[in-house]
């Protein structure tokens, strides 16, 4: 099937597909489907609007156009979901729970076309792209299991009389997706939501909005009422109309920090509650008693994994100075060593960035870090590939950059690319002070042997998810998410359930009403 469907990918030019996508379903490929989806069905808008191009980032070519929603096409996708919702809320925990995990059995009975599919949209390696689908159906599995345990509290009261909290789910839950994690994102935000016994709708970003479509239909495949779980296409307009709509309940964003204000600011029109996983500048420190060969995997690992383009990686890596010059040999060693190319192709370790426009930007970060100083260790550059059907797309080398500075454009702006920036440090005080020295706090990490250095360290980071001797793990049973501007409430984990539920208390009085009247 890979083979078959990147002969497909990689053909002569023809015309750009309208309003629809290659997807792979059930072994052959399906070049006619809509993208939009609401009450089971893909959906094209009755009215005549503007397409916006999406692209494949391996080969620069154009994909497919995207047919935006407007006010008729929300308005129809959050009424299909208010229509789920309730049946789907009067169900039981073990009845959601079944229709759930009958849908982590399809994605896992598709886990290559789907993440073809991730491939070939997103532009990371197939490699990555199958453990993004992992982490999907481990999020769908695990909040399975959690849908029958939802349970309030019994409180005895004085004279017989008693009380007791029921916790409800809140209705329509709009889910906002970034770039990065297409599908991934979809299943994090969608399976703690319908776990509660809510419905959702989801806007995918526009950059990459094909395997969101993909998770619609296999949860309706799997059992789940028409309109649980829908899919909305477009850009800012489409999501103000999704933030502002009154049927919506809650908004869940992952994204830039700008544009997670701009949603706070829509959803407290109709104090509405969000959960916003944001941008991150996050530090990693290298203590000179760590196993160095340890903390140089975990620096890759934080730095390159999806082209640079994860929103919790360390990219300012403070290095002990006693172990730099060795630190930095290795690092440098190993990063020239990754290989670029076709992310279709199992050596590749390093796809295409997802936009022409993206790239620019990162290599333009690496521009400025040499006008303020920085020293190019390696990469940094355009990258070529030498087959000839890859070469309009959106390759660069990772980059490492050495003599770093605190005031540095490339130490203190999230890049969102594969460009490392090293710095080195003399004492734990002084280091965590620069590390905390930042207005973002998504994540921490620290290497060290000394186990009471660790927990100190770690106690004194100012970041909402931290790592000790490694970097960028997300098991879906640990919360994730940020501190200071990094986002507001958590993804994954148990206590995700109390961000897409509320607690009703209900008083039961046994007695007569001791009235003052």
């Amino acid at each position: 099937m890979l083979q078959r469907l990147a002969a497909y990918l990689r053909r002569p030019a023809a015309a750009p597909l309208v309003a629809s996508v290659r997807c792979v379903s059930s072994g052959s490929v399906d070049i006619t489907a809509p993208l939009n989806f609401w009450a089971g069905k893909r959906r094209t808008s009755r009215e005549k609007r503007d397409t916006e191009s999406v692209y494949e980032p391996a080969t620069g070519r154009v994909l497919c156009h995207l047919e935006p929603c407007g006010a008729v096409e929300v308005n129809q996708a959050v009424e299909a979901a208010k229509s789920a919702f309730g049946h789907w809320s009067k169900m039981s925990g073990m009845e959601r729970a079944r229709i759930m995990i009958e849908a982590a059995h399809i994605i896992e009975s598709r886990r290559e076309e789907i993440a073809e599919m991730e491939v070939v949209n997103n532009g990371k390696s197939i490699t990555e792209a199958r453990l993004d689908v992992d982490s999907a159906r481990l999020c769908i599995e695990y909040y399975a299991g959690l849908a029958s345990t939802l349970a309030g509290q019994h409180v005895q009261l004085p004279g017989g009389s008693f009380a007791y909290t029921r916790r409800e789910p809140l209705g329509v839950c709009v889910g906002i997706g970034a770039w990065n994690y297409p599908f991934q994102i979809a299943a994090w935000k969608s399976a703690p939501a319908l776990a509660c016994g809510n419905s959702m709708v989801f806007k995918p970003s526009p950059v990459t909005p094909v395997t969101a479509v993909l998770l619609a239909e296999l949860y309706t495949k799997a059992g789940a009422p028409e309109g649980l779980f829908n899919v909305v296409q477009g850009g800012q307009e489409t999501g103000s109309l999704l933030c502002h709509h009154p049927d919506v309940a809650k908004v869940s964003f992952t994204g830039s920090v700008p544009t997670g204000k701009k949603i706070m600011e829509m959803a407290s029109k109709g104090v509405k509650p969000v959960t916003l996983e944001l941008g991150g500048k996050s530090p990693l420190l290298i203590f000179q008693d760590c196993d160095v060969e340890n903390a140089v995997r975990g620096a890759l690992m934080a730095n390159f994994l999806s082209q640079g383009q994860v929103c919790s990686n360390a990219t300012r890596v403070f290095v002990q100075r006693d172990i730099l010059p060795e630190f930095v040999e290795e690092v440098v060693r190993r990063t020239q060593a990754i290989e670029i190319g076709d992310p279709l192709l199992e050596s590749t370790r390093m796809g295409a960035l997802v936009s022409r426009p993206h790239l620019e930007k990162v290599l333009s970060f690496v521009d400025q870090a040499k006008k303020e100083g920085a020293t190019v260790l390696c990469g940094g550059e355009p990258f070529i590939p030498s087959d000839p059907k890859l070469r309009g797309g959106y390759y660069m080398t990772p980059c490492v950059l050495g003599n770093c500075t605190d005031e540095m454009t490339c130490v203190k702006e999230e890049i969102f690319g594969p460009v490392m920036s090293v710095l080195s440090f003399e004492s734990e005080e002084e280091v965590l002070q620069r590390a905390n020295d930042s207005t973002l706090g998504l994540a921490a990490g620290v290497f060290t042997s000394d186990v009471r250095r660790a927990h100190r360290v770690v106690e004194h980071l100012k970041a909402g998810s931290c790592f000790i001797n490694n970097y960028n793990i997300t098991p879906v049973e640990v919360p994730f998410g940020g501190f200071k501007m990094s986002g507001i409430g958590r993804e994954n984990g148990q206590v995700t359930i109390e961000y897409y539920s509320q607690l009703k208390t209900v008083f039961v009085e046994m007695g007569d009403v001791d009235s003052l009247f």
